[in-house]
C-alpha cells in the first residue's frame, strides 16, 4: 500500500498529538519530530507537483498505447481512451493504475516480439515517469 498525502498528514497529526512517555524524551523525541517534519516536507512536494505529474504521465501512457495499437492490437487503443477530467489525486491515481497495467501488458508483448525500438521507448518512458514523481530530501545537517 502506498499511503496518500491525507493519510500521511493524519498520521503526523496523531503522532504530534500523542505525548511521549517521560522515558522517551531526548533523542527519541527529537527523532520523532524530525521524521514527522520530513514526512510533511515530502507531502508538501507531492501536493505541489503530484497532480501535474499524474496528468502528464497519464497523457504520455495514453500516447504510447495509442501509437502501439496498430502493431499490437486495438485493445491498447481502447485502454488509452478517456481523459483526466477529475483532477483529484484519487481519481488520477485510479486512471493511472489502469493505464500502467495496460502499459505493462504492452511491454510484455513488445518484449515477446523482440521489438527493440519500442522496448527502448517504453523503458525511456519509465525513466521520465520516475523523474516526474521524484521527491527531494533536504540535505542532512552537518555533524
Amino acid at each position: 500500500m502506498t499511503p496518500t498525502v491525507p493519510e500521511l498528514l493524519m498520521g503526523n497529526f496523531l503522532c504530534l498529538m500523542e505525548p511521549p512517555p517521560p522515558e522517551s524524551s531526548g533523542d527519541f523525541l527529537q527523532s520523532r519530530i524530525g521524521v514527522t517534519g520530513m514526512i510533511s516536507l515530502l507531502c508538501a512536494q507531492e501536493a505541489e507537483r503530484g497532480i501535474a505529474a499524474r496528468v502528464w504521465e497519464n497523457g504520455a501512457i495514453r500516447e504510447m498505447l495509442t501509437a502501439a495499437a496498430g502493431a499490437y492490437g486495438h485493445r491498447f487503443a481502447d485502454a488509452a481512451k478517456g481523459e483526466d477530467r477529475d483532477l483529484s489525486l484519487a481519481a488520477l491515481d485510479a486512471a493511472n493504475a489502469a493505464l500502467r497495467r495496460s502499459l505493462i501488458d504492452l511491454h510484455i508483448a513488445v518484449e515477446v516480439a523482440r521489438d527493440a525500438a519500442l522496448d527502448t521507448a517504453i523503458r525511456g518512458l519509465y525513466v521520465k515517469m520516475a523523474d516526474a514523481r521524484r521527491l527531494d530530501l533536504p540535505p542532512l545537517p552537518a555533524g
